[in-house]
């Protein structure tokens, strides 16, 4: 059977650093943290932990007070990322004469509405409230997000939530890939949207002793992957959508491509639900070579999954390491959540828009903080000031997660 080619048409996301995608990719070109100290007074215990927020998005501005009332904040940076990348694409919003019923959404969030549960908590629990909005469940679902991508762009084809921990939307984006590429749609919106802030989220995550320390001096340098002083991962919020959309539908409308997708590999470690395994690591790797029909000497940068936990940036250099062999010392690789911070369920396709962008800018963004490798990840190419002018013609983007799944998504630039 004939299998579609893939382009990239559409990108879109919420910046933590407030402006669009061109700027996002400057500053993370500068190694421009987004980190603060997210700093809550009014709870029992009070809250003091690094973190990245959007803080200039306004939701009512963003999408109109009737539209943003009808969704948590998950969804509100959801909608703001796909509206974004739809306008990218070129895509009216009314369907008028396209025919929509064939195109989907594939969407990640690994909390989905976790906001809207702990505003009912406190309203019950805290305010003595006896009943919740009408609209709470509706808010709070998982799906949510997908649902509102698929109404405002009238799309009738498959609208699917994907919740694997930090791997939500790069599956999402790999699923709506194979979508396109066996003849099923014409058109797909993936991505993936998170807000973790929530109380009691960011206590659980405090609770595994995984999240980096920092005060107000230090927040902007706390996320340190692959250093030998990294402290933890630091969480953030965040949404960031593509466009897929079948190879010849794009060149009929005259659509700007970005990209490629060409390959696309997730599997289980089955092994630990916290604890990464190499051999996982290194097979969802050889899967996503396999799929896109690359040899591993043809890959020019990975985006690394890179979150500055004592145990996962080990393991994911040795898989590199195993996958590339002697070539992987001169392998680029670059962990941006040292700048962007870790979305958890949005992670997956913001960093597949950075890879997506690196290819095209010819730019490579560097590992911030990182100033002493760890010796048990050296032997790869570690960027830690941007490369400008690189030729590049395929790059790797790893997603893996805690449960032990894994997902790795291949990209090719079309200016090669």
């Amino acid at each position: 059977m004939a299998r579609s080619r893939v382009a990239i048409t559409g990108l879109g996301l919420v910046s933590p650093y407030g402006a669009g995608l061109d700027d996002f990719f400057t500053r993370l070109l500068a190694g421009e943290s987004a980190v603060e100290l997210l700093e809550t007074a009014d709870e029992p215990r009070p809250l003091s932990i690094p973190f990245v927020r959007c803080a200039g998005f306004d939701p009512d501005a963003a999408l109109g007070k009737p539209l943003a009332g009808m969704m948590d904040r998950f969804a509100q940076l959801a909608m703001t990322a796909a509206f974004a990348a739809w306008d990218d694409a070129g895509l009216a919003r009314a369907a008028d004469d396209d025919d929509r019923e064939g195109w989907g959404v594939c969407w990640g969030t690994a909390l989905g509405g976790t906001l809207a549960y702990e505003r009912g908590y406190r309203e019950l629990w805290q305010q003595g409230r006896e009943r919740l909005s009408p609209l709470t469940v509706v808010l709070g679902m998982n799906n949510a997000a997908n649902s509102q991508v698929s109404i405002q762009f009238g799309l009738g084809g498959p609208s699917m939530s994907y919740t694997v921990a930090c791997a939500s939307s790069a599956i999402a984006i790999g699923e709506a890939f194979r979508r396109i590429r066996g003849g099923e749609a014409e058109v797909m919106v993936a991505g993936g949207s998170d807000v973790p802030q929530a109380y009691a989220v960011a206590r659980a995550w405090e609770a595994l002793r995984v999240m980096a320390h920092a005060d107000r001096a230090s927040a902007a340098s706390a996320c340190r992957p692959f250093s030998a002083d990294r402290r933890g991962l630091v969480l953030g919020e965040g949404a960031a959508a593509l466009v897929l959309e079948d190879w010849e539908h794009a060149l009929a409308r005259g659509a700007r491509i970005h990209g490629e997708i060409v390959g696309y590999g997730t599997n289980c470690d089955h092994s630990h639900l916290v604890r990464p395994d190499v051999s996982g690591q290194i097979k969802a790797i050889r899967m996503t070579l396999e799929d896109a029909g690359l040899a591993a000497e043809e890959i020019d940068y990975v985006n690394a999954h890179g979150t500055a936990t004592a145990e996962g940036d080990p393991v994911e250099a040795a898989a590199l390491k195993s996958v590339f062999g002697m070539r992987a010392v001169q392998l680029p690789v670059s962990a941006t959540k040292s700048m962007h911070g870790h979305q958890l369920g949005a992670a997956g396709a913001i960093e597949a828009i950075v890879t997506v962008l690196a290819l095209r800018k010819r730019a490579i963004p560097p590992t911030a903080n990182l100033d002493r490798v760890d010796p048990a990840c050296t032997g790869l190419d570690h960027v830690t000031v941007a490369r400008h002018r690189v030729p590049m013609r395929a790059a790797l983007s790893n997603s893996f997660a805690f449960g032990g799944s894994n997902a790795v998504l291949a990209f090719l630039s079309v200016m090669h």
